[in-house]
């Protein structure tokens, strides 16, 4: 008996929003902003007014909101790809944040459309004017220099779009909060004993993330006295080639080293390969340590360290960043919160 009271209501007439106000509490204007996922509406005002509904079988007809608001309900999200990537290939952050990014729209009440983009042959981003989205979200590589420059020269047609990681600081871009977490990787290097730490990584960089790690890293080495010293990746190889490399340059120039922390854990975990064909004991020799906290990384022999951004916050901020865009309202927040994960590849004794 008790379990039929949360069952929706059947009905013999056609449910309107207007009954869904009344049984909500709210006005039925609230009742249309809320279902069509207007960032004004308090998250709690909208689960009440799912809730009820809900019980009262109520569903958007989607078709006449979308003529009566001009809006489409759907959120674009491109992913740019390296000229010629398998998409199977992807870095796996990459899908991480793709699917916080969907999950985050879902619950606001957006569906979403994805595509996968490399190059002049695929390049579409025209969604607001071809009426398939609302707003548009750009994530994926920066070693897609071209892919970048047009989405770039696209926003200046007014459209409404953010991105991760952006190449271009002009840009609405969101981003882990680096600085920090590299600090936070320096800090546990020191605090497990190195002291002669290298960073693998750049300065020069589309990826602006890893200056900004590079820069945390650097400050905190310096304050414990500590001399920085960065081995440059080199330009246009698969970030795991970048780390397989960097670490035979690191062994190559004969400067002594005891860990590394590497800006990205696709990187280090090609440095870990490396360190380990060379006969290199992680991390009895050298402590390593990467930052994105993506699942390969815990799964490495040994578990990789890492620093880990939200990436459930990152795909809420992506997602409301971009609605108070389309809304013309502000939004500031653009550094996602960062953790550190300790695991066996920093752990001495």
């Amino acid at each position: 008996m008790g379990d039929t009271a949360d069952k929706p209501r059947p009905r013999s007439f056609r449910v309107t929003s207007f009954d869904v106000a009344a049984e909500a509490g709210v006005s039925q204007s609230t009742v249309s902003r809320a279902l069509a996922g207007d960032p004004v509406v308090s998250e709690a005002t909208r689960l009440r007014v799912a809730e009820a509904a809900r019980r009262l079988n109520y569903y958007v007809d989607n078709n006449a909101a979308r003529l009566r608001t001009g809006k489409t309900g759907t959120l674009a999200v491109v992913v740019i790809c390296r000229p010629g990537e398998d998409r199977k290939d992807l870095n796996p952050f990459t899908y991480a944040l793709l699917g916080t990014i969907c999950a985050a729209a879902s619950t606001r009440g957006f569906e979403t459309l994805v595509s996968f983009q490399d190059g002049p042959a695929n390049l579409s981003g025209r969604y607001e004017e071809q009426r398939k989205a609302d707003g548009l979200i750009v994530i994926g590589t920066t070693q897609n220099a071209p892919a970048w420059d047009y989405y770039r020269d696209l926003g200046q047609s007014g459209m409404h779009w953010v991105c991760w990681g952006s190449p271009y600081d002009e840009l609405e871009w969101i981003r882990s909060d680096n600085h920090a977490g590299a600090r936070l990787a320096a800090s546990h290097l020191i605090e497990a004993g190195y002291r002669r730490i290298a960073c693998i990584g750049s300065e020069a960089s589309l990826q602006r993330q890893f200056k900004e790690r590079y820069d945390g890293y650097a400050e905190r080495l310096a304050e414990e006295g500590l001399a920085p010293w960065l081995v440059e990746i080199e330009d246009g190889k698969a970030r795991e080639e970048q780390g397989r490399r960097a670490v035979q340059a690191l062994i190559a120039s004969g400067r002594p080293f005891d860990a590394i922390f590497a800006v990205c854990d696709e990187i280090a975990l090609g440095a870990l390969r490396e360190l380990s064909e060379a006969g290199i004991a992680v991390p009895a020799q050298c402590g390593l340590i990467g930052f994105d906290g993506i699942r390969a990384s815990a799964n490495a022999m040994p578990p990789l360290s890492s620093v880990q951004p939200d990436f459930a916050a990152a795909g809420a901020m992506l997602v409301d960043k971009l609605l108070k865009a389309i809304a013309g309202e502000p939004h500031e927040q653009r550094r996602v919160p960062v953790t550190l994960l300790a695991r066996a590849s920093t752990r001495r004794g």
